[in-house]
């Protein structure tokens, strides 16, 4: 990254989202950059890729953008009003969420034995 920040094409070859994903994380608000160029191009800090990378792992255990929202300003604002208990949640949620994700693995390894054995 250089001082001025990182072109969106970067930030998407480095989190492995499409640039059409980060545009629409900047237009709902989730994530936005930091800055922009004297022609309007998106750049991003490190802190916002780091941002970025949170919203990566959450949409497996598909949490809405709000959701997304709530936790990254929670996240980067601990002692806010609140704050303490929206993470509670998300992590109670998550932990749910990502225990009915491995089931569903489970599953989907079982089903694959079965075609393997045909």
């Amino acid at each position: 990254m250089d001082d001025e920040g990182m072109k969106i094409g970067e930030v998407a070859e480095r989190t492995g989202l499409s640039i059409r994903s980060l545009r629409h994380y900047d237009d709902v608000g989730v994530v936005s950059p930091s800055g922009k160029t004297p022609g309007g191009f998106r750049l991003y800090s490190e802190r916002d890729v780091e941002r970025i990378l949170l919203v990566r792992r959450m949409k497996p255990l598909q949490f809405t953008l709000e959701e997304m929202r709530e936790f990254l300003d929670a996240a980067e604002n601990p002692d806010s009003p609140g704050a303490r208990a929206t993470i509670e949640r998300v992590h109670e949620e998550a932990r749910n969420r990502l225990a009915k994700l491995r089931q569903r693995v489970g599953y989907a390894e079982e089903f694959l034995g079965i075609i393997e054995e045909l």
